[in-house]
Parts: C-alpha cells; structure tokens; sequence
C-alpha cells in the first residue's frame, strides 16, 4: 500500500467519525496550544528583561562596596560598610593607565531628600553624579542639558529633573527650565528634563532627581563620609567598549580596589564588581528553565492526549476486524495493515496539531497583550517542538493498536461478529 492511499484511507475513516475524532484530537489540541503559548510567553519575558537591563546602559561594570552576599534589607546607612567606595576610588578607577578598555567612568552619591516646588513636595531619591552619566546609561535630556564637569568642579546647586518629577512638581502652563525647586530647603535652579524612560526592573529612571555628586556630598548628604572623614559614593559605575573586555576591565578594577584597600591576600574584598553580562546570563538561565518547565508542563497534556488517540484506535480495530479480515484475503500484507493504521494516529495527532498551533499563537498574544511591555516571542524552536512531539505521540501511541490490527488472521477476522 503507498503512502498517499493510506492516507486518504485515513482521512475516509476520520470523517466517518467526525464526533469521536474531534474529541480524540482535543488532547492534542489543548497540549500543542499549552506548549506554544507557554513557551512564547516565557521567551517574551526573557527579552523583556535582557532589553530592561540593557536600557540602563550596555556592556556596564557596576562597582558597589561591601560583599552581595552579607547585604541585608534596611537603611543603607544603617548597613554602610566600614570600608566604602571615595572619590579616589572612582578617580583611580578612570584612569586608563590602570584600568583599560573603559569608555566613561560615573559615580553615584544616592539619598532621600525632599524636593517641593511651591505647595508640591515629594520625596524622592537624588542621585549625585557627574557628566558621563547619560552615556553610561543611555538615557539623555529631552530639555535643557545635564550636568557638566563645571556644575561638579563648582559644586553647583543645579539639577536635572526625571520626567514624572517634571510633571508632577509643575502644572502644564509652567516650563520647568530656569525654575527653582528646594531640595531638603536648599535652592537649586532647573537646567534640564530627562527623556521618558520608565523603569529598568530595578528603579524607575522617571521618578530620579540629578545633581553633580560634589553638590550631593557636601550640601545634601554630609553624612556620606568615610572614618578618615573622606567623602564616599554609593556605586560607581564603568562603561567598557566592548563586551569581550567586560572581564579583563572586571579583574583590573578589583586588583586596583585591593591594593587601595589594603586588602591581603587571604582577606575577602570588601567591594563587589557586577558583571552586567554576567546578570543577563544568571536572568537568561533562570527563564530559560522556568519556560522548559512550563512546556513540560504544558506537555503532559499532549501524552493524555495519546492516550486517547491508542485509545480510539484501539475501539477503531475492534470495530474494522471484518474490514481487516477482506483486505487480508484479497492479498494485504501485514505491513500494509500496519501502514493504515499507524498513518491513521499520525493524521489524527497532525491535524490536531495544526489546529493547536494556531490556538497557541492565539492564546500567545493574549496572554502577551495583559501586560504593556510584555510581547509573545514565537520562535521556530517552540513550534518544531510542538509539532514534532504531536506527531511522535501519534507513531508512538498508535503503533500497538496498529500491532494489533496488523496481527490479526485473517479467517478469525471474517468470522468476527
């Protein structure tokens, strides 16, 4: 028997039994859609993440004193390490005779302050800093400028305000630039809006206040002070120019801080350097197993549903002895009775596939379009897989009902009532 007469004698028997069909191809149906939707689902979150972390700056080192692991929840200066990054530690750190490859260099001295513009005040966090900063994170002023090396040199009460700070502090009449804001009742004047960036997973860009980190630790902040007295910085953070040098920048950043520090040989340093790259990989690797685990999950379904495929076929040979039994006695062999019923699974589990696959990328944008960001990845991987393992439940659990079917003698077959 060829292929192409077993399969019209396949498609013959199925829409004899359009019903009964129907349902036996709904396990198949459920679980394909389960597992593209799933897995489309689960590779939209991976990118939403890679391109979160990556808005806040490209091929990034993030240097931030004290070890990760002994961090605990609590006000950070309440947790302040005994020996914290300074100025010198970020002056050190740019120069390009000791740490190579690095493009722009910029401090961060963070803190809660007050900032109020006639009857508005909010609390926020104001970020000290200096003018490499939008380079560093890739996000620049929509109006008016940032802060430049003379607002840091000078210690210039100027500030650059995030976009929902502009927003909220001035009514729409107001235009921000040149205007007056009190930051813990100091004046400072309003040289620039931020872009509208939103948040970066970790902290909404949006809802920041900029001034240069001189200004921060001298006026705002004059507790950001080491044990000798130094002024000290929150993080500090270093652009490389390219990834393949994010680790040889790494380890010259902590053999300089452990030579500054003083740190021996034996001793833990008291600082840490994160990896950007390395933070994309740890988030890759944990979505990458949350989404295989939900399309295993999702899979389960498609083995229920061959289930019911050996199921039906089971009832299908029952009912098509006397069928077999003539085709046998006019000349059908064996594998030719194996061949109609195998292909008879596969059809079913096929056509039940497709019609998964659509609901999949159905059900993918829905469940894509719950949240703003987040959009359905549908790869070619997701949909190879879902197709192919139908089709394998259909050979697999259709090959002892076609066993059978093909076993049996042909006299014992006509005899059958």
């Amino acid at each position: 028997m060829k292929f192409m007469e077993a399969v019209r004698i396949a498609l013959r028997a199925l829409a004899a039994n359009k019903l009964r069909s129907s349902l036996t191809m709904l396990g198949i149906i459920i679980g394909v859609a389960a597992v593209i939707a799933l897995m489309s689902v689960g590779q939209g979150v991976q990118e939403l993440i890679t391109e979160e972390l990556q808005s806040a700056g490209s091929n990034l080192l993030i240097v931030v004193p004290g070890r990760l692991e002994d961090a605990q929840p609590g006000d950070p200066r309440a947790r302040r390490p005994s020996n914290p990054l300074t100025n010198g530690d970020w002056m050190a750190i740019r120069d390009p005779l000791k740490v190579p490859y690095l493009l722009a260099v910029a401090p961060e001295a963070d803190g809660q302050a007050t900032v109020s513009y006639g009857k508005t005040t909010l609390s926020l966090t104001i970020t000290g800093t200096n003018e490499d900063y939008p380079f560093v994170r890739n996000f620049f002023p929509q109006e008016g400028r940032f802060l430049t090396s003379e607002d840091v040199t000078g210690e210039a009460r100027v500030v650059v305000l995030g976009r929902n700070v502009a927003e909220k502090l001035f009514s729409p009449d107001i235009y921000p630039l040149g205007q007056t804001v009190r930051i813990n009742h100091i004046p400072f004047r309003v040289v620039g809006v931020m872009e509208d960036k939103g948040g970066s997973g970790f902290r909404n860009f949006d809802d920041m206040v900029y001034v240069p980190f001189t200004t921060a630790q001298q006026r705002l902040f004059p507790y950001l002070r080491s044990q000798r007295g130094e002024p000290t910085l929150s993080l500090i953070l270093v652009k490389v120019d390219r990834e393949e040098h994010l680790k040889l920048a790494q380890a010259a950043i902590e053999d300089l801080l452990r030579e500054r520090h003083r740190i021996t040989f034996l001793d833990e340093d008291d600082f840490s350097v994160i990896n950007q790259a390395d933070i994309l990989d740890i988030f890759g690797s944990i979505t990458g197993v949350l989404t295989t685990f939900l399309g295993g999950i999702a899979a389960i379904s498609l083995l229920v549903g061959g289930i019911g495929i050996m199921n039906i076929m089971l009832v299908s040979v029952t009912e098509r002895t006397r069928e077999i039994g003539l085709r046998k006695a006019v000349g059908a062999k064996r594998r030719d009775i194996l061949l109609q019923f195998l292909v008879e699974a596969m059809v079913l589990s096929l056509i039940g596939g497709l019609i998964g696959m659509l609901l999949g990328f159905a059900g993918a944008e829905m469940l894509a379009s719950l949240s703003e960001d987040l959009r359905a990845v549908i790869s070619l991987d997701s949909i190879l897989l879902a197709t192919g393992f139908s089709l394998l439940v259909g050979l697999f659990f259709g090959i002892y009902p076609a066993l059978r079917a093909a076993q049996l003698h042909p006299i014992d077959a006509l005899r059958y009532e």
